[in-house]
């Protein structure tokens, strides 16, 4: 008995066969958090100061839409860490899953 043949005793059966379906799983996550992150971001406003955003264009100068705007730019820069580390996560993952299986 090698070293190898331990390493297949020890994980079950459909444990091994599970593989390719969760990094299957992990790639579908990773791109479609991937796009909802872009589309985050290109909504956020610029720091430049002339608060005219990447997909409308449009401009907001009143007191109003200023306050409002502020509270929606804190909430969008939250969601955009929390998107970025969940793909940190989810591509480390992966990337664990193909350490630890090879496709063998």
């Amino acid at each position: 008995m090698n070293l190898s043949n331990l390493q297949y005793l020890a994980v079950a059966n459909w444990v091994s066969q599970s593989f390719p379906i969760v990094r299957m799983v992990l790639l579908i996550l990773i791109a479609l958090l991937s796009f909802v992150l872009i589309f985050v971001v290109l909504f956020q406003p610029g720091n430049d100061g002339s608060n005219i955003n990447a997909i409308s264009g449009s401009s907001t100068d009143t007191y109003y839409s200023k306050n409002k705007s502020q509270t929606l730019e804190s909430a969008l820069k939250r969601l955009t860490v929390v998107l970025a580390i969940a793909i940190a996560v989810l591509t480390i993952l992966f990337f664990v899953s193909v350490a630890i299986y090879n496709g063998n």
